[in-house]
């Protein structure tokens, strides 16, 4: 028989408690204090979110402001001179179409439509129409096919090629009635530059003022001459633009010359092209300085276009009721042409 053994009761290890450290002590004591002093829980703060988030919409606010502000101060001076020099005529000369005044009368009648229908019932008028069509026609595409061939001569590695860029350029920035003045002794058909010139190959000098035909060609000649710079820079610039990789990479494959201007230059001067269609096809629409120095809208209204039309109705016959409707007419064309140009031709350009 067996004695019963007895065993002791084991108990788990337990550490001894650590010294809590003052660092750690004191953060608790702040986290907690903390957060009931905010309305939360210990250890869940829920007031700092809340500020942050409304500190951070008062910089968006603040920020926002400021860059409104120095929009306006940008902005403001040129938007101001375009409604009280521009936006404002535009909306007086619809105004003044609407009326039969005549310049320096005291009073003004309202007629309606009357000045429209005036307009294009007058004789006169498709006569005018033509000229501006002829003549906007032969220089915009007369400026960029020549602008175009001269870009392409000036970006050539050639002697002198800055001054001749400076040269092609500086008939632009001259007065178009000094150089109208100028080149109408050029083309004087007894003592002028270019009837001489002609008479060394046995060739007459045409009748250039009293001509209808040959008057037109002259102011379209010296248009031509004045504003070619224009057209020539900004190609140039355009064909600067274009990586050179891609013509070596041409000239690799051997293509030709005309193979690369027609498949290369000419697509990626897209833009180009439909930045100068629209610019020039507006600056010639209103041309009035050159026709007025030359011609004068002479000879039997040959060169007379729609802007000098404007000009003679209002200032030479003092009709400012009947100018401004075809200065209206004037307009809406203009809109029309930008409008198509930028609807339709802009989606056949590659950027």
């Amino acid at each position: 028989m067996t004695a019963p053994t007895t065993t002791e009761p084991i108990t788990s290890y337990t550490s001894p408690p650590q010294p809590e450290t003052a660092g750690t002590a004191g953060s608790a004591g702040i986290a907690g204090a903390s957060g009931l002093s905010q309305g939360g829980t210990p250890g869940h703060p829920t007031g700092d979110q809340p500020r942050t988030a409304t500190r951070k919409a008062q910089q968006f606010d603040v920020r926002k402001w400021k860059q409104y502000l120095t929009f306006l101060a940008l902005a403001g001076p040129n938007l101001a001179l375009l409604l009280v020099f521009t936006y404002k005529p535009l909306l007086e000369s619809f105004k003044f179409s609407t009326l039969q005044w005549n310049i320096g009368s005291p009073s003004a009648r309202f007629v309606g439509l009357q000045n429209y229908v005036e307009f294009f019932t007058s004789p006169k008028t498709a006569t005018v129409m033509l000229n501006t069509a002829v003549f906007t026609i032969a220089t915009v595409g007369g400026a960029l096919v020549l602008g175009l061939a001269l870009a392409l001569l000036l970006n050539r590695k050639l002697k002198g090629r800055g001054i001749a860029r400076t040269v092609a350029f500086a008939p632009y920035v001259l007065s178009g009635i000094a150089v109208g003045i100028l080149w109408l002794y050029i083309f004087d058909p007894r003592y002028g530059l270019l009837g001489t010139a002609l008479g060394w190959f046995g060739i007459t000098s045409p009748d250039w003022y009293n001509s209808s035909p040959w008057a037109l060609i002259m102011v379209i000649i010296v248009y031509l001459w004045k504003n070619l710079g224009y057209v020539a820079l900004i190609y140039l610039a355009g064909l600067q633009a274009v990586p050179q990789d891609i013509y070596d990479a041409a000239s690799l494959d051997g293509a030709s010359k005309s193979r690369v201007l027609r498949s290369i230059t000419l697509p990626l001067l897209g833009p180009t092209t439909f930045f100068l269609t629209i610019t020039t096809l507006l600056s010639s629409l209103q041309s009035f300085d050159l026709i007025h120095a030359m011609t004068q809208g002479g000879p039997l209204g040959s060169t007379t276009t729609l802007m000098y039309q404007i000009y003679q109705e209002s200032f030479v016959n003092g009709r400012a009721g009947y100018a401004s409707a075809a200065a209206t007419v004037l307009f809406l064309i203009l809109l029309v042409v930008t409008v198509v140009q930028l609807k339709y031709v802009e989606k056949k350009v590659h950027y």
